[in-house]
């Protein structure tokens, strides 16, 4: 199915309950955290350990000139990441910056991402020592289980991060003190272990960390322990260069679609146009006879086109004549649209839908409101259009194959392809690339299992597959379109008294739609209204639909009580003390009440997404009936930012994210399918639209939130806003290239 969100080859959940423990040969020194189960180092040492390396644990290793590296289980695709997680390990071993490097993780059993689901499930929950190795080996074989290896939901920090990286960096710093203890006949705690050396003042001795590799591999890994306080970090908190960017400058990095093998062929694809549609008839002879090509294939969802090179492969595409079966081939974006419309009044009129929240008596609190109003608000479906189109290259041969690609789940990966290969996970090795952009699209495997049938067509064939852009746009994966309505009431003071929301189609997180707000009559519904077009995480996920609606109606609301949007929304945080504090620092920075120019707007929203809170004030110019984004002030609270550096870009990159979508992001559907097709039809905001941003960084405490994509969800709602300032014309769909300002402008006036 085009819109199956089920994940491919979850297997069975066992338990096993055995020590594992650091090991060091060759001047390597290995080492990780009592992870359950097995005697893990045979198993590892040939997927990250050159030659001369042994290791039996996976988070850290120690060279003999004295380089850490890091062994990170998560892609980077432009979030810093693998630098942030190296960063936390270096600090609590106390490693030296300039001595840590970073390894991506290979896609294996042996690093399916326990802490991940361990995070999830447990947060900050405080685990017996007795329990550690138990527990963390129970996650592991849940990950393992479901080919766990995800990059996504803001996670990378907040959970291996806190799980994997610091504590293996403070295990690794105990047992090499230890070690050096012992080789000195000292005293442990009369040691100084800083900046990747031991030192002993009394003695006068100093030696670097790689002297003592081999004395404290033979050490058991402490199960828990002890972490540094936030007064102690020396690299936590400070804006540390990162790993990943001396080779994006220089141009050396390396991307999936730079895979080269030698004899490759190249292949594109054109799937069906509708969503779920096949092959009925192909006629391949005009393509075949075009110079380069070496084959045609029918796939059944789609036809795919083998040559000697992609232009090669495009021309021989374009020669194909292919008929098609679908079934939902008359569907409309406006008969969507009016699905979701009638199933919210069918809704309504039944008291239907599933309720999320209800407290108090709205319907009373609306009933006895000195003001009442009403809003319905719609967002269309958005593509992902990350800058590296879906690309896989996979040479199958002698009951094995190398997979090179770009993706948020190489684990996941390793599994499609052996399953459609016919072959054994331990079969099929993935090298995992720097991502240009994944957004979410890079966590589903569509593109792979393309590449995967044509290797299994080509057998001793390396083929490198790559979608076009238009591929890439009208086959994506898409955040989804939705209509949300709302209902409020203000007594006499203005004060809240109801807010009712009603939505179609519920997805992640569920908290999305809930709001920080002390409105005491509230209630919160959705209804399902399901469509053919494929459903896709996208950067923020749920939340970038619902922080344009509520903050956009809590702004309403504000304008009906003749106060400021401000100050408004700041008296109903009286019980939300972080989220106030994030809301004045960005009207501080915003200089809020400072005077603004006619047709200028200032607008502000607030939004907590993934146990990260985040407000933003928009400044725009209203002209010719156009608008011009200035300045956008963004405070953010993470919990504390490990890198302010790399906390501050994330907030820029899902500005720009978020206001490109704002401005001009609409995937239509017509005659069933996708009607744009590249940027001239999708654009993206260009250098020259791009304003002025200014970051402040709020470490309000509390559990470490995510980075990558809490930025995107006010900015919609703030720009909506200072449009309203600016013109007094209320914008409750998106994007702003539908609507002429001008016009709405004058009908305000």
């Amino acid at each position: 199915m085009a819109n199956d969100e089920t994940p491919r080859r979850l297997g069975k959940w066992t338990r096993r309950g055995l020590i594992a423990a650091g090991v060091l040969a060759g001047g390597v020194f290995a080492v990780g955290v009592a992870i359950r189960p097995g005697h893990r180092a045979p198993r590892i040492r040939p997927l990250v350990a050159s030659d001369d390396e042994a290791l039996l644990n996976v988070w850290l290793k120690i060279a003999r000139d004295n380089r850490v590296t890091a062994i990170v289980p998560h892609a980077e695709m432009g979030q810093g990441s693998h630098s942030t997680l190296a960063q936390m390990l270096a600090d609590e071993m106390d490693a030296r910056w300039d001595l840590v490097d970073v390894l991506e993780a290979p896609a294996h059993e042996e690093y399916a991402n326990y802490a991940l689901g361990k995070g999830f499930l447990l947060g900050d929950a405080d685990v017996p020592s007795a329990l550690v190795g138990t527990v963390d080996g129970a996650f592991l074989k849940l990950g393992q289980s479901m080919n766990l290896q995800v990059t996504g939901g803001s996670t990378s920090v907040r959970t291996t991060g806190l799980h994997a990286m610091r504590v293996a960096g403070a295990a690794a710093r105990q047992m090499l003190g230890e070690a050096a203890a012992a080789t000195w006949q000292v005293p442990l705690d009369q040691l100084v272990l800083q900046d990747s050396r031991i030192s002993h003042a009394a003695s006068g001795r100093d030696a670097p960390y790689a002297d003592f590799a081999i004395a404290a591999a033979a050490l058991t890994p402490p199960a828990k322990p002890q972490l540094k306080s936030l007064n102690e970090f020396r690299l936590i908190g400070k804006a540390a260069p990162r790993l990943d960017i001396p080779a994006k400058v220089d141009g050396s990095a390396a991307f999936g679609i730079d895979a080269a093998v030698d004899g490759m062929k190249q292949a594109t694809v054109l799937a069906s146009p509708v969503f779920g549609g096949s092959v009925k008839a192909l006629d391949d002879q005009r393509a075949l006879a075009t110079p380069g090509v070496v084959k045609v294939l029918n796939i059944g969802t789609a036809v795919v086109v083998v040559a000697d090179g992609y232009w090669q492969a495009r021309q021989g595409l374009a020669a194909l004549a292919v008929q098609w079966t679908a079934a939902d081939e008359t569907v409309s974006q406006d008969a969507i649209f009016t699905q979701f419309a009638n199933d919210l009044s069918q809704a309504e009129v039944e008291d239907g839908g599933e309720t999320e929240i209800s407290t108090g008596d709205v319907e009373a609190a609306i009933e006895a409101s000195a003001r009442r109003l009403e809003a319905e608000y719609r967002v269309p479906f958005l593509a992902h259009a990350t800058m590296e189109p879906m690309n896989c290259t996979i040479w199958l041969r002698d009951g094995s194959c190398d997979v090179w690609t770009g993706t948020q789940n190489p684990l996941g990966i390793r599994a499609v392809v052996a399953e459609i290969l016919g072959l054994e996970d331990a079969a099929v090795k993935v090298y995992n690339a720097y991502l240009g952009g994944g957004f979410g699209r890079r966590f589903y495997d569509d593109y792979v299992q393309q590449a995967a049938a044509v290797a299994k067509a080509m057998p001793g064939t390396p083929v490198k597959l790559i979608w076009s852009r238009e591929e890439d746009m009208r086959q994506d994966r898409y955040r989804p379109a939705t209509v949300s309505r709302f209902r409020g009431g203000l007594d006499d003071a203005g004060q809240a008294l109801a807010w009712s929301n009603i939505y179609v189609n519920k997805h992640e997180p569920a908290e999305a739609p809930h709001i920080p707000y002390a409105i005491a009559n509230q209630q919160v519904r959705h209804v399902a209204s399901p469509t053919h077009v494929p459903f896709g995480v996208w950067r923020s996920v749920d939340h970038s639909q619902h922080a344009f609606f509520t903050e956009s109606f809590i702004d309403e609301m504000a304008v009906a009580a003749a106060a400021d949007p401000y100050r408004f929304r700041q008296s109903l945080l009286a019980n939300a003390p972080r989220h106030r504090k994030v809301l004045d620092a960005a009207a501080e920075a915003a200089n809020w009440d400072s005077p603004i120019a006619p047709e200028h707007g200032r607008g502000i929203a607030l939004h907590e997404s993934f146990g990260t809170i985040v407000a933003q004030v928009v400044e725009l110019a209203v002209v010719d009936g156009g608008v011009r984004v200035q300045r956008v002030c963004c405070a953010v609270d993470a919990g504390f930012a490990v890198n302010p550096d790399g906390l501050v870009a994330q907030m820029e990159s899902a500005i720009v994210y978020g206001l490109s979508a704002a401005l001009y992001g609409e995937i239509s559907i017509e005659n069933g399918s996708v009607k744009q097709s590249n940027f001239h039809d999708y654009p993206v905001l260009r250098i020259d639209e791009m304003p002025a941003i200014d970051t402040v960084i709020v470490n309000g405490g509390g559990a470490l939130g995510g980075g990558g994509e809490p930025g995107t969800p006010p900015l919609a709602p703030a720009l909506a806003n200072a449009i309203y300032a600016a013109i007094g014309a209320r914008i409750r769909e998106l994007p702003l290239a539908k609507h002429d300002l001008a016009t709405l402008a004058a009908a305000a006036a």
